[in-house]
């Protein structure tokens, strides 16, 4: 048995935390009242709000709030995307002492329901009028429903109008750092959703800690962000906070489809984001290459390469005189599109939520993006380790955020400590007291292991770990994440629990597979019409064979089957965060899985 092991580092902000998010919008607006503190899309450009301007609207929609009868410590749920009008509310109920319970636009009716009635909402903003409709069929008997697009911001400024300037003073004062800040419902893959209480506390100590050790991300002249992530996740409400509280300009976006032009448009100069939107700037630019010609993608491939061994001897210390050469020639002729591509100023991107895997963080280094990838978890406000810009340790989730402990348990599972754990499940002892030890860790259910610098390295989720019929633990993570950094492939799911071997179900990513089909002179273009190609079959199996070289023969795939399906969000086989829920496609695909075995 392994002997657990603490790792801590001492707190860089003032603690406890002794005051509230109801005051940063007017610190901002006293510090820096003409600095563009947002961008609002607006005919078909961008308008600056100023931070003046943005406090005058939390204040006007906070006066209405009040005046619609949103009373200290009351929650009112928002389903929307990610949008400005977001980002005002968030701060106008936070003004009033309430606070929101976010929605993902792409719930279910069913999931509405659970939430609404579950964090007994007094009040519920939408977005549109289709997502009031989903409401009204989610609860025949809602709370008040508001709708962003009938201009929400003006008519609760209208109605406001007669509450005072003492009446806000008052309601901001009235709430407590232990408060809570938001309910985030996590995102369910297996079970009903549980309610994280995430307090004032929790988000302030995050926020000021990101601040205090990536200053210069944030707070340098000009710094700009698109916030694509749906406010709805705990990761997306953080950054919206770390950039208020940093004085950075953020551009909302409210579908990743979007997201390309935006940054062209707008220029960011630091991104938050999961692992999946950077394979998928990887892979739309190998894509491009290759399509426009055999030779074009020839010069990708090598100038990959290049890259990812740029990034290496950087990170490792330094690189050689022929290899600064070789990266001198390809900066200009690949390197520099890419980043033009993300907008052309773009230098610091935070990733979590996945593993983003040593080839794409190596890429990305060696082509100037610097990408520091951390992990947290709902339950510990989005944080816990994390890679710094100036020390980054790619292939790691990097080192305990300060003020922060990580324990490594007996059995290999990550126990996590600080001030940002939250408050509790809502409405659920049972739950948080199994998830929270009396010393105050949150189990994190994720299994791992620290190096002897504090790096952690996540291997895993004790839940989904695979017991073949040998006896032998698999966990499924190492194998999908390797196969999932080709270009080629989709999401994916390892099976083989209580199976004498190790298998896999495969979906294609269908835009690189046409572009593949046709740089490969193939007629058809779908999985379908490629399944039995021998080309096709053979790059998959070379994919595999990555994977697997990663693992034992005991935990290598054996078999695998490709799938003429796509694993989405809309299928109901990913949560909004692009995780898979298992159980859903193993009984969705229980006849394919059952035929490796036959």
């Amino acid at each position: 048995m392994n002997m657990s092991r603490d790792v801590e580092y001492p707190a860089e902000v003032d603690l406890p935390i002794t005051d509230t998010l109801a005051t940063l919008p007017a610190s901002n607006a006293a510090r820096f009242p003409n600095r563009p503190v947002y961008a609002v899309r607006s005919d078909g450009g961008w308008r600056d709000v100023s931070a003046a301007q943005f406090n005058d609207q939390v204040r006007a929609a906070a006066r209405g709030l009040v005046a619609r009868g949103i009373e200290p410590g009351r929650p009112v749920a928002i389903l929307s995307p990610t949008r400005y009008e977001w980002t005002v509310l968030d701060f106008a109920l936070w003004s009033v002492g309430a606070f929101a319970v976010p929605i993902y636009d792409s719930s279910s009716v069913e999931q509405i329901e659970w939430i609404l009635r579950d964090s007994r909402c007094v009040a519920v903003i939408t977005d549109s009028e289709a997502s009031a409709a989903r409401v009204r069929d989610a609860m025949a008997e809602h709370p008040p429903l508001w709708v962003m697009d009938d201009d929400l911001l003006t008519t609760l400024a209208v109605d406001g109008e007669g509450v005072t300037d003492d009446v806000l003073a008052q309601r901001a004062a009235s709430a407590r750092p232990g408060d809570p800040a938001t309910i985030v419902y996590t995102s369910g893959t297996t079970g009903r959703p549980k309610g994280c209480v995430i307090t004032h506390s929790n988000l302030l100590f995050v926020v000021r800690t990101l601040v205090a050790t990536t200053g210069p991300v944030v707070q340098q002249p000009g710094a700009k962000t698109v916030l694509f992530l749906p406010l709805a996740h705990v990761l997306g409400r953080g950054a919206q906070v770390y950039c208020a509280l940093g004085g950075m300009q953020v551009a909302h976006c409210p579908n990743p489809k979007m997201l390309v032009g935006d940054m062209t448009s707008v220029r960011p100069t630091f991104l938050v984001g999961v692992p999946r939107i950077f394979e998928k700037i990887f892979n739309a630019s190998q894509q491009k290459a290759h399509a426009e010609s055999a030779t074009k993608g020839r010069i990708f491939e090598q100038a990959a390469r290049v890259a990812i061994a740029y990034g290496r001897a950087t990170h490792d210390g330094g690189a050689s005189v022929w290899l600064r050469a070789q990266h001198a020639l390809f900066d200009r002729l690949v390197y520099s599109k890419i980043r033009r591509a993300m907008g052309g100023d773009l230098r610091y991107a935070i990733t979590g939520g996945a593993s983003l895997g040593d080839r794409l963080g190596f890429f990305f280094a060696g082509i100037g993006l610097t990408v520091m990838e951390g992990y947290g978890l709902t339950e510990t406000t989005a944080s816990g380790t994390f890679n710094r810009a100036e020390n980054p340790r790619i292939g790691t989730v990097g080192q305990p955020m300060p003020g922060t402990a990580v324990r490594i348990a007996d059995d290999g599972e990550i126990w996590l400590r600080g001030p940002q754990v939250m408050a509790g499940y809502y409405n659920n002892p049972g739950a948080t007291n199994d998830a929270i030890t009396e010393e105050g860790w949150f189990r994190t259910g994720d299994l791992g292991d620290l190096d002897a610098d504090g790096f952690l390295h996540i291997t895993g989720r004790k839940k989904e770990i695979i017991v073949t019929a040998g006896g032998k633990n698999v966990a499924p993570a190492v194998l999908e994440d390797r196969m999932q950094a080709h270009n080629l492939i989709g999401p994916t799911m390892v099976v083989g629990d209580g199976q004498p071997f190790i298998a896999a179900i495969i979906t294609l990513d269908a835009a690189a597979l046409s572009t593949w089909a046709t740089a490969h002179g193939k007629t058809a273009t779908t999985v379908s019409g490629l399944r039995d190609d021998p080309d096709l079959r053979a790059e998959i199996q070379a994919a595999v064979d990555d994977a697997n070289a990663a693992v034992s023969r005991a935990e290598s795939i054996r078999e695998w089957q490709l799938l003429d399906a796509d694993f989405t969000e809309e299928s109901g086989h990913l949560t909004p965060t692009q995780k898979l829920k298992r159980s859903v496609v193993a009984e969705d695909y229980s006849e394919q899985i059952a035929a490796f075995y036959l």
